[in-house]
């Protein structure tokens, strides 16, 4: 059973309550996000999950490069 009720057809984009299209037989997914809720019961335990208390993985996270170094590449793209 999907984890929510209305599915939508990844080729045809038909609507459905399967996972699987009866039109075409193709796969389908959920409609829309999953709710969230400010009343997470599950957000201890994805912590966990995740090891956030870890000191090293506020490092693992992906980072934007600095202002500075976004102002040279795009100096730089617009002199070609």
């Amino acid at each position: 059973m999907a984890r929510q009720l209305l599915q939508q057809c990844l080729q045809c984009g038909a609507w459905t309550l399967a996972t699987t299209c009866p039109s075409c037989g193709g796969n389908a997914q959920a409609a829309a996000p999953l709710k969230w809720s400010p009343e997470d019961h599950r957000a201890e335990i994805r912590r966990k999950m995740y090891n956030v208390t870890d000191a090293n993985w506020a490092s693992s996270l992906a980072s934007l490069p600095s202002l500075d170094e976004m102002k040279s590449v795009h100096d730089a793209s617009e002199e070609e």
